[in-house]
């Protein structure tokens, strides 16, 4: 077992881009800090980012040289981390960066073709075919339509359905996988 997957719960939201992952995940989230969990956020980026821009004393010290910048305040810290790997971050690496004993569940957003249990969701609009069927970690399906499948099945448009689903896989661990 990877005690990295299980203490505590790692679950991934799997999608095509463009169908809401991260609309949908700013509706769950309140509902689940409401059911008390704490949760985590870990999301891939595909490219070049910064969370402070030029001017600003952070990205400043960090392009001069600065490997490791922790900025912090009384609401809220960050740490930027100047890491150039050959390829790409290993959703491995990243979730060991985590405080996980402050933490009830991790959503990943990204690492698709990782092999890890995920929702995933489906907008039947954006024409991409479905995941599930080349994924045996997908452990269940948010979509707008009908779809037949042996996996459970929630309403894409129903954040609150999709959160009780995420505080249900947290509380009992549900893995079919075995991962």
């Amino acid at each position: 077992m990877n005690t990295l997957l299980h203490n505590p719960p790692v679950l991934g939201i799997a999608a095509w881009s463009g169908t809401g992952k991260t609309t949908l995940l700013t509706k769950v989230l309140p509902l689940l800090r409401a059911q008390g969990l704490r949760v985590g956020m870990l999301k891939h980026a595909h490219h070049e980012f910064d969370i402070d821009h030029p001017g600003k004393d952070s990205y400043e010290l960090r392009k001069a040289g600065a490997e490791q910048m922790l900025i912090a305040s009384s609401r809220r810290w960050a740490l930027m981390v100047e890491a150039p790997v050959p390829g790409d971050v290993s959703l491995w690496d990243m979730l060991a960066q985590l405080q996980r004993d402050a933490l009830d569940l991790i959503l990943v957003e990204g690492f698709r073709h990782e092999c890890f249990p995920k929702l995933e969701l489906h907008r039947t609009a954006l024409g991409k075919p479905l995941l599930f069927p080349d994924d045996d970690a997908i452990i269940a399906l948010a979509s707008d339509t009908p779809v037949n499948t042996a996996l459970p099945r929630l309403d894409l448009n129903d954040p609150a359905a999709i959160a009780a689903f995420m505080v249900d896989f947290c509380r009992n661990d549900i893995d079919p996988t075995g991962l």
